[in-house]
């Protein structure tokens, strides 16, 4: 079991919280997904636990009204707010170069830096995501499980039905996550900026100029070419069925793709071992050579 550390840092005057664990040698920052109670810690400790203690792993809580970060931190653009804060804050710890890894929206997030800055990353990991699935061109579907986040009205027990929808292992939802999870979610502010947050995404998505930054049809086959990239993918996704991964595959040929039995949309979380284990195989592989 990893130890753990809270820590914070003011990133480009945003009071920024990062859970990390580790030590000195290469990094991971490590992006969590959406949804009311999120946070570095709730969505990345438990592969935290198991990755080897030499590589330094930072998980951020974003703005948007997710984890310990100031509530306050605009969201105006949703996730492209949450790409331009995630760049003050590696800024802000004085990291030059990393792998970056991502869930869900943090992957659409990690791709995004990837793509603005490919001369800071080493290589890239993308967890079961709808939205660069909507970024490619593939409708979100309306699953269940996406019901469930859509639909959390505050209460204690809809974060328990979001958290049902999250994971294939239900025993996974403990007490002490659900309350993680709802006492983030019940800051003050933190469901205001929750939906400032999605109100961005969709501005981002719609608006006929922002639109084309958030589409990666073009910029992300060419960025997978560019950087070391995996995809991993629960086959018992509730959010982003594992049939979308399926069609993302031939679109990016260059990243190599690989699915996880008995785990949900947290892939990371239901199987972090067999995660830990591809993870830890990628990161000894070449990173991507540093620019001339």
């Amino acid at each position: 079991m990893a130890e753990l550390r809270s820590r914070f840092v003011v990133a480009n005057g945003v009071r920024t919280h990062y859970t990390e664990s580790g030590g000195n040698g290469p990094v991971i920052v490590a992006l969590h997904g959406g949804g009311a109670g999120s946070s570095g810690q709730a969505g990345m400790a438990p592969l935290m636990n198991v990755l080897p203690p030499e590589y330094r792993v930072i998980a951020p809580d974003s703005v948007g009204g997710f984890g310990l970060t100031d509530v306050n931190a605009s969201c105006k653009y949703g996730i492209g707010s949450r790409a331009d804060h995630l760049a003050d804050f590696v800024n802000a710890l004085g990291l030059d170069r990393f792998t970056i890894l991502g869930n869900s929206q943090g992957a659409w997030v990690a791709a995004r830096y990837a793509i603005l800055h490919p001369d800071r990353i080493e290589r890239m990991i993308l967890l079961g995501t709808a939205t660069i699935g909507l970024a490619m061109g593939f409708p979100e579907e309306q699953t269940p499980a996406m019901g469930a986040l859509l639909g959390y009205d505050g209460t204690r027990e809809a974060m328990r039905r979001l958290l049902h929808g999250l994971v294939y292992h239900q025993d996974l939802i403990t007490e002490e996550l659900i309350d993680l999870r709802f006492a983030s979610a019940s800051r003050p502010g933190a469901m205001d900026a929750t939906r400032a947050a999605a109100k961005g995404n969709k501005y981002m998505q719609t608006d006929p100029v922002l639109a084309t930054q958030f589409d990666m049809r073009v910029s992300l086959p060419a960025a997978t070419k560019a950087l070391p990239t995996i995809v991993i993918w629960g086959e018992d996704d509730g959010f982003a069925p594992v049939s979308l991964g399926r069609k993302l595959e031939p679109l990016l040929p260059a990243a190599k793709f690989h699915y996880i039995a008995k785990a949900g949309h947290q892939v990371q979380n239901d199987q972090p071992k067999a995660v830990g284990d591809i993870v830890a195989a990628f990161m000894k592989t070449a990173p991507a050579p540093v620019p001339a």
